[in-house]
């Protein structure tokens, strides 16, 4: 059975950041890419980033904001290919809503590309609602859906 631990980034953890940029240069094409500025990210006040290591090895990231008390997003969500279909991924997203709810935010947001089917049925598993299609979102001939999730004020 493998060891799977969810950490939260401490900011001066070099190693683990440089990781975590390399698998984003791999997993998402430059343009949509937060490697160049990743450590501008990082350095926000209303910013967090959980990793997920399995037998002390990078196996995904979810990164989020809660630019107001209204409202959160989660901006990146990324598991590497072999570690896929294991869920991975929604352990991730099940810790980020979470940590998202203990901020008091009411609604938290996402963009996803609609073909990545995975994602959408995932995010639609835990809540998530289809808000609108964005067109030309990621590039002129790749769509978004903005997607929410109302978070119980209880």
């Amino acid at each position: 059975m493998a060891n799977v631990a969810i950490l939260e980034l401490n900011r001066n953890c070099a190693k683990t950041v440089e990781e975590i940029v390399k698998l984003e240069r791999k997993i998402f094409p430059k343009h949509e890419s937060l490697a160049s500025f990743f450590h501008d990210e990082l350095k926000k006040k209303n910013s967090g980033l959980l990793y997920l290591h399995v037998d002390c090895e990078l196996a995904g990231y979810v990164m989020y904001s809660w630019p107001s008390s209204l409202y959160a997003s989660i901006t990146k969500l990324a598991v590497k290919e072999q570690w896929r279909g294991q869920g991975h991924g929604e352990t991730l997203l099940k810790a980020a809503i979470e940590k998202c709810r203990t901020r008091k935010v009411s609604r938290i947001m996402l963009h996803v590309d609609p073909l990545r089917t995975p994602a959408v049925n995932l995010y639609k598993k835990h809540g998530f609602q289809v808000d609108t299609l964005i067109q030309g979102y990621y590039s002129s001939d790749r769509n978004a859906y903005r997607m929410y999730l109302d978070l119980d004020s209880s």
